[in-house]
């Protein structure tokens, strides 16, 4: 799952395991050190085939310039600790660091990061950027701490042959949460044996359960339904939250979700990708744009028939008020450490990774959605995946997680409510004055209630 957990960062690390990355070194004023996630699984090389490439290109166009890779394999928590840790002095930091924009706040907030205002107000490229993209990386003082290079956006998947079998059309546009639940309901009744809608709930899914569904249905609700930037204060009593308990509810209760000891297995996403949804067994999902890259040959479960069988929706708002579709997006950018030496040769670094034709490279070597207006119109891009316009066209309807320190343990505190309501423990109303009680102590107070 492409969704980010919350993470439980390590206070320090070994000096020794910071030297095996490759940052121990003097800094070269010639040199420019970029700190970036390898993934875990060995057999995934894309980001560091493109970086390769792009430093290449760099070194190239820039004589006397060289580009230092520093490739960080570890799990995402691991990665986070370990950049954080170099982060905090100017002889072990890197230049340029690959930052989850989820969680760019936290460090804002230790200093670890400069702000970019005097690079991106004369760069041209900027005015590409989908105000999305740019909000991503803003913090609360206003200015901007990284450059995005693509995002996700979310919507529901259905099987065709499935929805012929239960009489229902092979272009689905539901219109309102009722839609969806309705149509739940028929396959249910026309179609034995098949889970109807799969939706990730509970603790154990972490922020699949928390962005992918709560705040897929919160967010079209109203304006500013979790956090209220004016106010500066988290929400609670709001009639938008029980009703998205309720439709979590309604689906687990009503018997239209997976096996309940099965939604709540953490690794829930990685079997409706690898197994459900390949082998007909899901109907519905309200997922992520990356689906087909697990189903292409390159991917962890090839499906040649995907593309035929497979189509998407976007999620409809509650009742199909304005703008009529909602998304959550998450992503990565590039940031320049505080502590940086070379923060005017990372920026040069910035601006070629995030050319035109690095950034159409990049989306289709990593099965990202364009953040660029112009990437976003590319013909290359276009067609580098079925369906790939189609979660294009949701970053406009997009909302991002509110970008605070304090926001894991809000996510934390929604999944717990999630689970309660999932399994019966709690009531609707129950869980959601629990969760105002968690919310406003998690938050010394800074809440604000919208009935």
């Amino acid at each position: 799952m492409r969704p980010t957990v919350p993470l439980i960062l390590v206070a320090a690390l070994a000096a020794g395991t910071l030297t095996a990355c490759g940052v121990g070194s003097v800094s070269h004023p010639d040199t420019v050190k970029v700190a970036y996630q390898r993934n875990t699984n060995s057999k995934v090389r894309y980001t560091d085939d493109y970086l390769a490439m792009v430093k290449k290109e760099f070194e190239k166009t820039h004589r006397g310039k060289k580009v230092k890779l520093i490739p960080i394999q570890a799990s995402e928590n691991d990665y986070y600790a370990k950049i954080q840790q170099m982060m905090r002095s100017a002889k072990t930091s890197p230049d340029l660091v690959y930052e989850d924009t989820f969680l760019i706040n936290a460090d804002i907030k230790s200093g670890y990061l400069r702000p970019l205002d005097d690079k991106i107000s004369t760069w041209a490229d900027w005015k590409q950027f989908a105000p999305a993209a740019k909000a991503a990386t803003r913090a609360e003082d206003g200015k901007t701490y990284g450059v995005q290079d693509g995002t996700d956006t979310r919507a529901l998947w259905y099987n065709k042959e499935i929805f012929a079998k239960a009489g229902l059309p092979a272009r689905w546009q539901p219109k309102t949460w009722q839609d969806v639940l309705d149509t739940a309901r028929t396959i249910k009744r026309e179609v034995p044996g098949v889970t109807p809608f799969n939706v990730y709930t509970g603790k154990g899914p972490g922020e699949a359960s928390v962005m992918q569904t709560f705040e897929m249905l919160l967010y079209g609700t109203g304006k500013d339904p979790l956090y209220d930037p004016a106010a500066k204060k988290w929400v609670t009593g709001s009639k938008g939250f029980r009703d998205s308990l309720d439709f979590v509810r309604s689906v687990y209760a009503e018997k239209l979700g997976p096996e309940i000891s099965d939604a709540l297995d953490p690794n829930v996403g990685v079997r409706n990708v690898s197994e459900w949804l390949p082998a007909g067994e899901v109907a519905i999902s309200l997922d992520g744009s990356w689906l087909g890259e697990y189903w292409l040959p390159t991917g962890g479960k090839p499906w040649p028939r995907w593309s035929k069988v497979m189509a998407q929706a976007p999620f409809p708002t509650q009742h199909g008020q304005a703008p009529g579709k909602v998304s959550l997006s998450g992503g990565w950018a590039w940031s320049i450490p505080a502590k940086s030496t070379n923060a005017d040769l990372a920026w040069q670094f910035i601006e070629t990774l995030q050319s035109k034709r690095n950034a159409v490279e990049w989306d289709i070597r990593g099965a990202q959605i364009a953040v660029r207006d112009d990437v976003a119109a590319d013909a290359t891009y276009l067609k580098s995946m079925p369906g790939i316009e189609f979660f294009t066209s949701l970053v406009k309807y997009s909302h991002f997680r509110p970008a605070l320190p304090v926001y894991p343990r809000v996510s934390a505190a929604i999944g717990e409510q999630m689970e309660n309501v999932t399994t019966g423990d709690s009531s609707v109303a129950e869980a959601a004055r629990a969760y105002d009680k968690q919310v406003a102590s998690i938050t010394d107070g800074a809440v604000v209630s919208k009935p």
